[in-house]
């Protein structure tokens, strides 16, 4: 392959047209081979060791043994997870954290692990070296209440009456984001009836704390937590604390009663509360403390949603279970990559795709978001299979534009095309939820009441969904991409959103994928779309960043720890395929496709890439909640180093260096 690459000067590797076709091919071949019968993509979703572990634990929590074969083989997944630390951390290869290694340690010796074996006596030993289990998180806090561990006074008070309190109090649900919302809600009856897990077997970590469980009665500052807020909602916290005995009982009784309602309405058939594992296993519990049976309609589908989560891998003897699943969003990739590809198969693969989509289309639920824009018609796609109440922006932008990427195509080969209701209805939707900041949130509008991320039940400091400038860069990308006059009030705000997002050094924030490599990429692509030409000062300055944070080796990475509490900026890393990618197509959609970076890094793709066609990625590279929650989206390496080949292929060939569409 070395024999096929020619110099463009000054060390640069440039990669021949064949070398280039040849990667393209092999990429594409796979990832058409990987379609599901009905069209759609679906590639595994992995966290870190909390989700695992919590599993295992629910099961104990509900008074029953999990199956042998998986407790088994997570444990295998719990054990090869484990740091060089000796506890577990959020990402691969990443720093130590106390609540997830607490998790992780009380999951393995629920499954039977010896507490002497080496691996827990060094997990015990970090957990020890890093404060003891007495310095966990609140939802860990929360669970380790539930099996006894601490007294329910080392959480943070939360009444169920939350469930009553009027809008326009300083706290209410369609205060806070989606998952913060779903996951609250069951939490809450938990909280107020003070659950206790039936754990048959009297499982307890006592030896994991550097003091007597029981004296455990207040929790650590959160560090995001800025003065006064830390000391107001800590008096408050204090006066509920005094004040929640004496509610009264019919009120604390018609609260929960609302709150099973809330739950029951949305509990999403076999893709579950919010379609997401903690909200999911909130609700099994919930159900169980309140005695309804497992027989029960209602509860049998809950549980069986979460079991739906497992991803069984029997080459490996190993098992975890994923926060939720991403189908929507690995097939809406996928078309716009498969879009670049370019043959007729991939043509036709993409039409079988937009079938599937096409009938994903949320088009009769007004769900929460609603409460913020009620004369808005529903259009949106949620993440997941089925998540009505909750569709999500970025998907339903992404989503759209390939659509109408894709529909002159189509129609011109014969094939379906008739998306013009789905594109107009998606569109209507996407444009309804801008917030009045010129932004989009992921799931709300204008969800920006900042001063409840510092609630003491919030130490994780992600109990809201504000606008971003990744989603944003999609939302312009779409409006643009359909015609959007660039004068208009919409298209004027959302490009001055991101101009003033823009960091000093040219970067991006990106809320949902790691980190400023993805926030740049996700913004350029907007920019593009809406006009801005590559001499404007921002696309410069974005291409000039991209370029000095490249790797000697031509690709890009970056670290998850660029989330930092002061959010100090990228920090370097090891290159992966992901943020390579991201790199790239970030610099061809400011007009750089001819930089020698642009090559570099093209070269590092195909050099890169593996026997089987594809790049092979164990670091995480998507955004969960910062600082707190990371993702590996297995389909990551796969479709974004294709996208990026096959659209510098492209437009190298083009009389065109610009990119046409909005992604």
């Amino acid at each position: 392959m070395e024999a096929d690459r020619v110099g463009t000067g000054a060390g640069k590797a440039r990669v021949s047209e064949g070398v280039l076709q040849q990667a393209i091919d092999r990429a594409a071949r796979v990832l058409m081979d990987s379609q599901a019968a009905d069209g759609h993509w679906v590639f595994d979703l992995e966290a870190d060791a909390t989700i695992p572990a919590e599993y295992i634990l629910l099961k104990h929590h509900l008074g029953e043994e999990p199956d042998p074969e998986i407790a088994r083989r997570i444990g295998n997944y719990l054990r090869r997870i484990q740091g060089d630390h000796g506890g577990w951390p959020l990402f691969f290869k990443g720093a130590f954290n106390i609540s997830a290694s607490v998790k992780a340690y009380f999951a393995l010796k629920a499954i039977g692990d010896d507490i002497d074996a080496p691996h827990m006596a060094r997990a015990r030993q970090a957990i020890h070296d890093n404060g003891g289990a007495a310095a966990s998180n609140v939802f860990t806090r929360i669970l380790l209440a539930q099996f006894g561990a601490v007294p329910w006074t080392a959480v943070p008070v939360m009444p169920v009456e939350i469930m009553l309190l009027p809008r326009w109090f300083p706290f209410h649900l369609t205060k806070i984001s989606y998952w913060a919302r779903t996951v609250i809600v069951p939490l809450l009856v938990l909280m107020a009836c003070q659950s206790k897990a039936k754990n048959p077997r009297n499982l307890r970590i006592d030896e994991l704390f550097l003091v007597p469980a029981h004296q455990v009665k207040s929790w650590p500052k959160a560090p995001h937590v800025k003065k006064p807020w830390g000391e107001i909602f800590g008096a408050i916290d204090r006066v509920l604390r005094l004040a929640q005995p004496l509610f009264p009982k019919k009120s604390r009784e018609k609260a929960i009663e609302k709150a099973v309602a809330f739950t029951r309405e949305r509990l999403n058939g076999e893709d579950g509360l919010g379609a997401i594992y903690p909200a999911m296993a909130n609700t099994v519990m919930m159900f169980d403390l309140l005695g309804w049976s497992p027989k029960h309609p209602e509860v049998a589908t809950a549980r069986y949603a979460i079991e739906k989560l497992l991803i069984i891998d029997e080459a490996a003897d190993e098992a975890f279970c994923q926060p939720c699943v991403s189908p929507v969003w690995d097939t809406s990739l996928l078309c716009h990559a498969m879009m670049e590809v370019g043959t007729d198969e991939a043509l036709e693969r993409t039409g079988k795709a937009l079938e599937w989509l096409k009938g994903e289309q949320i088009l009769d639920v007004k769900g929460d978001w609603a409460d913020q824009r009620p004369n808005v018609r529903p259009g949106g796609w949620a993440f997941q299979y089925g998540n009505d109440h909750y569709p999500d922006l970025d998907d339903t932008a992404v989503v759209v534009m390939a659509f109408n990427r894709a529909q002159p195509q189509l129609a011109a080969a014969g094939l379906p095309a008739d998306y013009d209701t789905t594109v107009a209805r998606g569109a209507e939707w996407v444009e309804g939820l801008q917030s009045r900041n010129g932004g989009w949130g992921a799931f709300d509008a204008d969800n920006t009441h900042y001063h409840l991320n510092y609630i003491p039940f919030s130490d994780h400091g992600a109990l809201l969904d504000p606008p971003t400038s990744d989603v944003t860069g999609r939302c312009l990308g779409m409006m643009a991409q359909l015609g959007a006059d660039k004068d208009s009030p919409a298209m004027k705000e959302a490009v001055a959103y991101l101009l003033n997002e823009q960091e000093k050094d040219g970067s991006w924030f990106g809320r949902w994928g790691v980190n400023y490599v993805y926030g740049t990429w996700s913004a350029l692509n907007g920019l593009n779309a809406a006009g801005l030409p590559p001499e404007h000062p921002a696309m410069k300055k974005a291409v000039e960043w991209l370029v000095q944070i490249q790797n000697p080796d031509g690709g890009w990475g970056e670290d998850c720890e660029s989330y930092a509490l002061d959010y100090r900026g990228y920090q370097p890393f090891p290159s992966t395929a992901s943020q390579t990618a991201w790199a790239l197509l970030g610099l061809m959609a400011a007009g750089a496709v001819d930089h020698p970076a642009v090559a570099r890094g093209i070269e590092w793709l195909t050099r890169n890439q593996g026997g089987d066609g594809l790049w092979k990625e164990e670091f995480y590279s998507g955004g969960g909640f910062p600082r707190i929650f990371y993702l590996r989206y297995h389909g990551y390496s796969k479709y974004f180093p294709l996208w990026a080949l096959a659209r510098y292929r492209n437009l190298s060939n083009s009389n065109s260096k610009l990119v046409s569409v909005g992604l």
